[in-house]
Order: C-alpha cells, then sequence, then structure tokens
C-alpha cells in the first residue's frame, strides 16, 4: 500500500476529500499532509481525521531540504497537490519523478499558469465566452500547470453561469474524479 503526502494552501475541501476516499482504499493511504500557510484551515481538517501535518516555510522547502526529508522519513510514495500555490522544487520532482499529481480548475493548457487559481480562473473562463470548463489532472514540473495532463473531465458554462456557480460546477468534478484519478495511478505504481 502506497503512502500519500497532501500538499495543500487553504480551506482543504480536495485533500478532506482525499483522506476519506483513501481510508478505504487497498492501494494507497493519506499519511500526511503539509501546508505552507499556518492559518490554513486544511489542517484543521487533517487533524480531525488523526492525519498527521506539518507547517513549513519557504527556506525549509527551497534551501534547507528539510521537507524532503521529512516525507523521506515518513517513507512518502506518492505526492498530490490539492490546492497548493507555490511550485515544486527540483530535488521533489527529481525525488518524486511522475509520483506528483495536482488538480486544475480549469481545462489545461487554458487559464493556467502562474496566478491562475481559485475565482480567478472561474472569471477569465467567464470572460472568454466559453462554453465549457472542467478541470485537469496533471503530472508536476518545474513550471506552473505546465506537466502532462493525465485526465480531464468537462461541465457547461451557461450564460447565466457567475465565477460562484461555475466553481461549484468545477468541486463537484474535483470531488468525484480527483481521489479515483490519483488510485488508478498507484494500481499502476
Amino acid at each position: 500500500m502506497k503512502r500519500l503526502a497532501v500538499f495543500a494552501s487553504g480551506s482543504g475541501t480536495n485533500a478532506e476529500n482525499l483522506i476519506r476516499y483513501f481510508r478505504t482504499s487497498p492501494y494507497g493511504k493519506v499519511r500526511l499532509v503539509l501546508s505552507n500557510r499556518p492559518d490554513a484551515f486544511v489542517l484543521k481538517r487533517a487533524q480531525s481525521h488523526d492525519i498527521e501535518t506539518i507547517v513549513f516555510h519557504r527556506e525549509q522547502l527551497y534551501e534547507t531540504g528539510e521537507v524532503l526529508t521529512a516525507l523521506e522519513k515518513r517513507n512518502i510514495d506518492f505526492i498530490v497537490l490539492a490546492g497548493f500555490l507555490w511550485l515544486i522544487p527540483p530535488s521533489l520532482l527529481e525525488t518524486y519523478e511522475g509520483r506528483i499529481v495536482n488538480i486544475h480548475p480549469a481545462l489545461l493548457p487554458r487559464y493556467g499558469g502562474k496566478g491562475m487559481y481559485g475565482r480567478r480562473v472561474h472569471e477569465a473562463v467567464i470572460a472568454s465566452g466559453d462554453e465549457e470548463s472542467g478541470i485537469s489532472v496533471h503530472f508536476v514540473n518545474p513550471g506552473y500547470d505546465e506537466g502532462d495532463v493525465i485526465f480531464q473531465a468537462r461541465c457547461r458554462v451557461e450564460p447565466e453561469d457567475t465565477p460562484e456557480s461555475l466553481a461549484e460546477k468545477i468541486h463537484a468534478l474535483e470531488y468525484a474524479h480527483y481521489p479515483a484519478v490519483v488510485e488508478e495511478l498507484l494500481k499502476r505504481s
């Protein structure tokens, strides 16, 4: 059984969904939640499920290697990003090559890149007049949202949609598909 770590920066609804899903999976379990924000609600969500948490700062991720050491010490096999807003450093990309995935709340390659997260993405999709949006699960590489796409799911963008209503549709797709896509990757590894 694979040991998963989830990186998140915010509320943690996707992280909690992953924790619940993998409670009963024979392929993996979430063992660790890491955040770069000590006030991130994801930490409380993880603790309520008895999942170990780590808060780290920029130097621990990019300079001292403490985050990588913590992952290795806990025998983490696979990393799942769930609303984590920093780039992953080369040391983690090399150590976990092909074993770090992210979810993006739009259909990549459109609406990706630095600063394209949350409401900003939904505003851009609506402003463009696109008739559909969705989610993209992709491997993580050195750039923002540039890794190979593994899976996409789509939804209609209706003329009356607002960023909030589109976000609800996107969240439903995330909850329905992200854990299953991760599980399929674990089956293959």
